[in-house]
């Protein structure tokens, strides 16, 4: 984790998102995507922390990225029937939910060389789905507020490396990724 820590930290230093998100030569790709998940995780949590005063369940009462669509929550456990819930109640369940499969060993190994599950990456493609859904809903109908708040371009920085790893490594299904295309092919094409 230490070195590939150190790769992602030299070459986002380069501006060069693109290179950034590749799979270091002679690293293993569960070792790469559980580090990055962790890392994006950590991202998306600081990003909607600083929207808290603003996506209360009074002023997002869904969970929801724009008028065509909506997210409910379920993890399979406690909610196997997706309910529908305020955006910040989403948001705290998901946080749990993806704090709870990262503190999981059998699911993110801690020592070195201990097995990743066969699901792993199923695992992380729901996370990075799911993870999505806070961008999406972030940039519907929050973007003023990051504007005001001066955090755009760390918001569309931070997004950008979000999209980047996951068109590299096939997170996310394009049809999730519906709400934000526009954003996202202006984020792909230009390379």
């Amino acid at each position: 984790g230490a070195q590939l820590r150190k790769h992602i930290d030299a070459t986002l230093g380069s501006g060069n998102l693109r290179e950034a998100v590749k799979l270091p030569p002679g690293e293993d790709l569960n070792e790469w995507l559980a580090v990055n998940t962790v890392d994006f995780f950590n991202q998306v949590n600081l990003l909607y922390g600083t929207l808290t005063e603003f996506c209360t369940p009074e002023n997002c009462r869904t969970m929801s990225a724009g008028p065509k669509y909506e997210y409910r929550w379920a993890d399979g456990v406690q909610i196997k029937k997706p309910i529908e819930v305020s955006a910040p109640k989403y948001v705290e369940y998901l946080m749990d939910w993806i704090e709870a499969q990262l503190d999981d060993e059998s699911i993110f190994p801690q020592k070195l060389g201990s097995p990743f599950p066969a699901n792993f990456k199923e695992v992380v493609k729901t996370i990075f789905k799911r993870l999505f859904r806070v961008y999406a809903h972030i940039y519907h109908s929050h973007f003023q507020k990051i504007v005001s708040l001066k955090e755009e371009a760390h918001l569309n920085t931070c997004f950008k490396h979000f999209i980047l790893f996951t068109c590299e490594f096939g997170l996310i299904d394009k049809k999730e990724l519906a709400p934000l295309q526009e954003l996202i092919e202006t984020i792909i094409v230009p390379y």
